[in-house]
């Protein structure tokens, strides 16, 4: 799909852009011709996304951290020149566990990673975004932000905040011609589903093989998602096709109505 849709010279920062979803984001929006940086906590990613994709801009940040935030945006605006359309993709798995397991210190970080980044970005992305005339957020949640998930609940609750934010945003920002909507994946297909999938399984003491058979199962279409899948939602809620789509919750998950 993303190789006729054009989003020529808009300026685009993706948060965590140098692997899994955000590296084919990154790619996605390069290839329609976007002005494209990208930051990421992975110094490593990063140089490995300047060598495959040289003109892309890279920058290390911790979109955590608020001092980080707004050190990122300034750049930002310095290299871009302004800023048309944030994505906001980095997220955490969190931990895996029933509820009286898990610490204070892994929901703190799976809520500052899942939610209190996209609060920090959008506020410094806003004044940029409302100067634009092509203003677009995008916030990535999960199927597990409009449904239960039994074991994984740091990272089911910080994903339903993620909608209400985006929500509250998109009237907040609609009458300034700003667009925020929320892309929802099923599990996709990448380390850090295996690692989700190994952990819950022993868990649940259920072989791993097992609990991928469900994982795959849980969409009426039974596969998972790719990263390109996501890319493809992303590209179409950016541009101009969907002008008038905002403060929606975009499913790609193959139409999953309960998580394992």
């Amino acid at each position: 799909m993303f190789e006729n849709i054009s989003l020529k010279n808009r300026r685009v920062l993706i948060t965590a852009g140098a692997s899994g979803i955000g590296l084919e984001l990154t790619r996605a929006f390069r290839h329609a011709g976007c002005r494209v940086l990208i930051c990421d906590i992975n110094r490593e990613a990063l140089n490995a996304v300047k060598t495959e994709l040289p003109d892309v801009l890279t920058t290390e940040s911790d979109v955590s951290e608020e001092a980080s935030v707004k050190a990122l945006f300034t750049h930002a605006n310095s290299v871009l020149g302004g800023l048309d359309i944030l994505i906001n993709n980095a997220g955490i798995a969190g931990p895996t566990g029933p509820v009286e397991s898990l610490s204070k210190a892994d929901w703190d970080q799976t809520i500052a990673v899942n939610i209190t980044s996209q609060f920090l970005c959008a506020r410094e992305a806003t004044p940029l975004l409302k100067a634009s005339s092509h203003g677009v957020m995008l916030n990535l949640s999960s199927a597990a932000g409009h449904l239960g998930f039994a074991g994984r609940t740091p990272y089911s609750a910080s994903k339903w905040a993620v909608v209400g934010f985006t929500k509250s945003l998109a009237i907040e920002l609609g009458p300034f011609g700003v667009r925020v909507n929320a892309i929802l994946p099923g599990a996709v297909d990448g380390p850090r589903i295996r690692a989700v999938i190994a952990a819950k399984a022993k868990t649940l003491g259920v072989p791993e093989e097992e609990l991928t058979q469900r994982h795959e199962q849980q969409a009426v279409l039974g596969r998972l998602i790719s990263p390109r899948d996501v890319a493809n939602l992303a590209l179409f809620a950016a541009s101009d096709a969907a002008i008038n789509v905002t403060g929606q919750e975009l499913a790609v998950d193959g139409l999953t109505q309960a998580l394992i």
